[in-house]
């Protein structure tokens, strides 16, 4: 390729990566590498779901641990015979 080619092609490319970069598409870049841009919906319902299937969970796990603790607890009470 001739070197005057290149340079011309190095030119365009470089003019047109300005015109993009300060463009909508480089304030969007911009506010994203900043953290200000804005959340997306989807996302956050979706994590809303999460939430609530976690907090579930953890109800279920409460639940099997009273009733595990109440097991444990019957079998050291004095007095029980195991017939």
């Amino acid at each position: 390729m001739r070197p005057d080619l290149l340079v011309i092609l190095t030119i365009i490319a470089a003019v047109v990566a300005v015109k993009l970069l300060r463009g909508p598409l480089g304030h969007a870049l911009a506010d994203r590498l900043r953290g200000n841009a804005p959340p997306d919906p989807g996302v956050l319902e979706e994590l809303e779901a999460v939430k609530g299937r976690l907090a579930d969970v953890e109800e279920r796990l409460d639940f099997a641990e009273r009733l595990l603790a109440q097991s444990e607890q019957a079998e050291r009470l004095p007095g029980r015979s195991d017939a």
